[in-house]
């Protein structure tokens, strides 16, 4: 267990604390996650409606998607409201995370994440170690595109781990489709072989930073260095990783928790802007998400939202009050019979 003195202000201000994670070294030197906490002080609030929360006696771990960090502080309020403990987890060689000389978000498999995942449930009493104990407090991971992506497959090996999952717009499926992902594959692999960090063609044209972000037309504010305008740089070895993952998707996982999938209500992949790219997902084909996400658990609901963007919890005020909404009905289910 961290001890207090460990954890240090956030850069998200007021109630955000960080604590680094040390991670074994690789070739690029020495490596690192990063932990985020929502403690905010006590409010009367919160003392009056300790019976109410439906997520209460619950820790929660988010991680993000690629090209990406954690900034969400609404998401982290709504659990605190609904009665957990909020942490985000800044994976290796991203946000928080990246240090000089790495090459941002890049792995050359998915497993490599297990060893940040552990350290940050051993930093919040849900480490292999605390399996033997007996457990009162619950544990639901949250995560998002890619990081949905990493953590079904995590869950899936580790069963027994987790009492909820839930999945905002999860990268469980190619954009090509199975068909384009088998044709892919092999030529993605053996570019991997002979160059595993070979610049690949950039295909992301912004679109999606267009929607959410306050510099263009959207209304959250962060930093650009760490979520650029057009993405990381993408490598064969990763991108062969995210292929992999996405096979052992589509023949079915085993996940032992109940799963919750959001996603938006349409897709909109097109080479140039157009106003629908802001009331759907410009990054997915939702209607392939949501046909792999069935078959991730015996127990999965898919809540489409009308007029999501890609991370749902980034959507205007409206569209994104009903994911809460739907978020908090799943949750009073989910949980009161875990």
């Amino acid at each position: 267990m961290t001890r207090a003195h460990d954890w240090r202000p956030d850069i998200l201000g007021d109630g955000f604390e960080q604590l680094t994670l040390p991670l074994a070294a690789d070739a690029e030197g020495d490596v690192v996650a990063t932990l985020v906490r929502y403690a905010p002080g006590p409010h009367l609030g919160d003392l009056l409606r300790v019976g109410a929360h439906p997520a209460a006696d619950t820790d929660v771990l988010y991680v993000h998607g690629w090209s990406d960090y954690f900034f969400q502080t609404e998401l982290a309020r709504f659990w605190h409201d609904a009665g957990a403990r909020f942490h985000a987890l800044d994976l290796r060689k991203y946000g928080r995370s990246l240090r000089k000389g790495q090459t941002p978000g890049y792995v050359s498999d998915l497993a490599t994440y297990d060893e940040d995942i552990e350290a940050a449930l051993a930093a919040i009493g849900h480490g292999e170690a605390d399996r033997g104990s007996a457990r009162s407090r619950r544990l639901v991971l949250v995560g998002h595109s890619t990081g949905g992506l990493t953590l079904s497959l995590w869950a899936d090996r580790h069963r027994g781990r987790a009492d909820a999952l839930v999945l905002n717009s999860p990268w469980l499926e190619f954009q090509a489709h199975s068909v384009g992902r088998a044709a892919l594959g092999p030529l993605v692999d053996l570019q991997a072989r002979i160059d595993p960090k070979a610049a690949m063609p950039n295909v992301d044209l912004g679109f999606y930073t267009r929607s959410v972000s306050k510099t263009m037309d959207g209304e959250w504010d962060y930093d650009l260095a760490w979520r650029p305008v057009r993405g990381f740089r993408v490598y064969p070895a990763w991108l062969t990783a995210i292929l992999a993952g996405h096979t052992r998707v589509a023949a079915g996982l085993h996940i032992d928790a109940p799963v919750l999938t959001l996603l938006s209500s349409a897709s909109t992949l097109l080479p140039y802007w157009t106003p629908d790219m802001l009331k759907s997902d410009v990054v997915l084909v939702v209607q392939d998400i949501a046909v792999r996400a069935l078959g991730l658990a015996p127990t999965v609901t898919v809540a489409r939202v009308q007029e999501a963007l890609h991370d749902v919890f980034l959507s205007p005020p409206s569209v994104r009050a009903a994911a809460y909404a739907q978020l908090t009905l799943w949750l009073r289910g989910a949980l009161s019979g875990s």
